[in-house]
């Protein structure tokens, strides 16, 4: 077994924001389909769309930011509570090394003359 004792901060930072930034992609569809229907069920009023489509472009943007936030904190948090209780334990297996060369190292018979 293995004990991962802490996390480095900014790389989880780093991670968690690209993979919140993802999902904001993600929902981006679901709402400007939202914000279309706003607009069309509205009283013809283009607030709804215009909210709804400049919604779905910023959902990225503060998806990342707010990911990013969040993967800060709570790699700070782990590394503070792993060195209270001594963090996850994992157990890791050695993959075999291939050893020898993936065909026969034989070399090529002389031809008699």
């Amino acid at each position: 077994m293995h004990i991962l004792k802490s996390v480095d901060v900014l790389s989880v930072g780093k991670i968690t924001g690209l993979l919140y930034g993802c999902l904001g992609l993600i929902l981006v569809p679901i709402f400007l389909l939202i914000g279309l229907m706003g607009s069309a069920l509205g009283k013809n009023s283009p607030i709804a769309g215009i909210f709804g489509v400049g919604f779905a472009l910023l959902m990225p943007i503060l998806y990342a930011i707010f990911g990013f936030i969040m993967g800060l904190i709570g790699a700070l948090l782990y590394n503070l509570f792993a060195d209270w209780v001594g963090g996850i334990e994992v157990e890791l297996e050695m993959k075999p090394v291939m050893a020898a060369a993936p065909y026969p190292l034989v070399p090529p018979q002389n031809p008699v003359a």
